[in-house]
C-alpha cells in the first residue's frame, strides 16, 4: 500500500484508499465517543451519581480498547507502506508525519481527560477500569512515539531551510526523544557547557538523525544492564563564522558505532560526510569511543546580542513572578474539542483563560488585552502558530515586553521543536501530554 502525504492510500494493497480513510475516521469517532464518556463521567461525579458514572467509564474503556486495536493495525499498515510510498515519489516523512499528527490529536484528549478523572473520587472498580483505560492509552502513545523514532532514518536528504537552534539543546532533545522508547537500554550522561556559546544556524534534523542512528546501533543486540553512554561536546573556531563541533561518545562496552560495510554505508556515516565532517573510532576490551568532527555556522554577534537582550528582558519579568491562579492566559487552538479539553484542565487553576481559533485572532486579542502567557497550537487555518509567534515577537520589539509562548502541538517529528523555538516560542510540548507536564512548563514561565 502507498499512502500519500494527506494520509490517503493508493489502491493495490492491504487497504484501498476508501478503506484506509474509513478505518482512520472510525478511530477518530471511537476516540471522540470515549472522550465524551469520560467528560460526562466527570460531570456526574460532581453530582455524586456514581452508578451512571461507572457505566460511562466502562463504555469509555470499551471504546478505548477498540481504538487501541484498530490503531495498532493501522500503524502496522503505515510501516509497511512507507517503502512503497517512497518508491512512488512520495516522501516517507510526509506519510508518517501526517499519520502521527492525526493520531496524536485525539490521543491527547484521552490522556488529559483520563488523568483528570483519575484524580476524582472513584469507587475501587471504577478506578481499576480507568487504570486499564490509561494503560491502554499509554501503550498507544508509546507506539506513536516509536513511529516518530523510526521516521528518523526515512527523512529525505533534501536541503531544508536554515533555522536558528542551539546545538546543546538539540543534542539534549535527541536524548529525550530516544528515552521515549518503551524499553530504552541506554543510560546517558551528557556533559553540557555554556548554552550561549552553541547558538547556530542550519539544519538540526541532520544532527538528530546522526545521533539517533548511533544510539540505535549501540542498543542493537545489547542485553542485560543498560549501556552507559557518555557524551561530551566542544567547539573550535577556525574561520570568521565557521566553528567545528567535536562530539565524543563513549560507552562501557566494546561496540562498533559505524560500519562502512554495504554499498550505501551506515546512515550516520553518510550524514557526517554530507555535513563535510569526519569521524574516528577507538575500540577497547570494555569501552568504545567515537569522535565526530563537523563544521557548524555560528550566529552573528548582532543576533547573539539581540538574544542576550531578550533573555535579560525575560529575566526582568521573572523577578515579578505570578501564580497560575493569578495569571491571564490566552489559548490559541482551532479544534473545538481540543480547546474544550484544555479549558477543562486549566479553568479550575488559572485566573482567566481566553481563547482564539487561529493566529490572526490571537493577534487581535493581544492588541486588546495583556496576557501573562500564550498556549499556541501550530497547525491552524488563516495564520498558523509559527507565523503568529514571529509576528508577536516583531510587535514586541523595542517595547521591553515579552509574553511567554508555549507551543502545544501534534507536530512531534524530529526537528519540529527546533522550528518552534526558532520562531520565538519559549517552550514546546508535543501531544499527547499529561496535564502536570503542561502545568510545570506554565509555572516555569510565569
Amino acid at each position: 500500500m502507498a499512502i500519500n502525504g494527506n494520509g490517503t492510500a493508493n489502491s493495490g494493497s492491504m487497504y484501498s484508499g476508501e478503506e484506509y480513510a474509513g478505518r482512520r475516521n472510525l478511530i477518530e469517532v471511537y476516540s471522540i465517543v470515549s472522550l465524551i464518556c469520560l467528560i460526562l463521567a466527570i460531570v456526574l461525579l460532581s453530582f455524586d451519581a456514581r452508578l451512571p458514572c461507572g457505566i460511562l467509564i466502562i463504555a469509555g474503556a470499551t471504546m478505548q480498547i477498540l481504538v487501541f486495536r484498530k490503531t495498532g493495525s493501522l500503524l502496522r499498515s503505515v510501516r509497511e507502506s512507507v517503502e512503497e510510498a517512497s518508491s512512488s515519489g512520495e516522501k516517507k516523512e510526509d506519510v508518517i508525519a501526517g499519520f502521527s499528527h492525526r493520531i496524536r490529536e485525539p490521543l491527547n484528549n484521552l490522556v488529559v481527560i483520563s488523568d483528570l478523572l483519575l484524580n476524582t473520587e472513584l469507587q475501587k472498580k471504577q478506578k481499576e477500569l480507568l487504570e486499564t483505560f490509561i494503560a491502554s492509552t499509554n501503550n498507544m502513545v508509546t507506539i506513536v512515539n516509536e513511529l516518530t523514532m523510526e521516521s528518523a532514518g526515512s527523512i529525505s536528504f533534501g536541503k531544508r531551510k536554515a533555522i536558528r537552534y542551539n546545538m546543546l539543546s538539540t543534542i539534549q532533545n535527541t536524548i529525550d526523544l530516544f528515552r521515549q522508547k518503551e524499553k530504552a537500554k541506554l543510560d546517558f550522561i551528557f556533559s553540557k557547557k555554556d548554552y550561549s556559546e552553541y547558538e547556530c544556524s542550519g539544519d538540526p534534523i541532520i544532527i538528530k538523525q546522526i545521533l539517533l542512528d548511533i544510539f540505535n546501533t549501540i542498543e542493537a543486540g545489547q542485553s542485560g544492564l543498560p549501556v552507559k553512554v557518555n557524551i561530551s561536546v566542544k567547539k573550535e573556531k577556525e574561520a570568521k563564522q565557521m566553528n567545528y563541533l567535536y562530539l565524543r561518545i563513549q560507552t562501557d562496552r566494546r561496540i562498533s558505532f559505524i560500519d562502512h560495510e554495504g554499498p550505501a554505508g551506515q546512515l550516520a556515516a553518510r550524514l557526517i560526510s554530507r555535513k563535510k565532517g569526519c569521524f574516528s573510532q577507538e575500540l577497547g576490551e570494555n569501552f568504545s569511543v567515537l569522535n565526530i568532527r563537523m563544521p557548524f555556522s555560528c550566529l552573528s554577534s548582532g543576533v547573539l546580542q539581540a538574544g542576550h537582550l531578550e533573555k535579560e528582558t525575560i529575566a526582568e519579568k521573572e523577578r515579578v513572578r505570578k501564580e497560575i491562579k493569578d495569571a491571564r492566559i490566552l489559548l490559541v487552538e482551532d479544534n473545538l474539542l481540543n480547546r474544550d479539553t484544555t479549558l477543562l484542565m486549566l479553568k479550575p487553576l488559572a485566573g482567566t483563560v481566553d481563547t482564539a481559533s487561529n493566529g490572526s485572532e490571537a493577534m487581535e486579542k493581544l492588541r486588546e488585552s495583556e496576557y501573562d502567557l500564550i498556549l499556541m497550537d501550530i497547525v491552524m487555518p488563516v495564520m498558523d502558530g509559527i507565523e503568529a509567534a514571529e509576528k508577536i515577537r516583531e510587535m514586541e520589539a523595542g517595547s521591553g515586553k515579552h509574553v511567554p509562548i508555549i507551543a502545544i502541538t501534534a507536530n512531534a517529528m524530529i526537528g519540529d521543536k527546533e522550528i518552534c523555538l526558532s520562531s520565538g516560542i519559549d517552550d514546546y510540548i508535543s501531544k499527547p501530554f499529561h496535564p502536570e507536564m503542561l502545568l510545570e512548563k506554565i509555572r516555569q514561565l510565569l
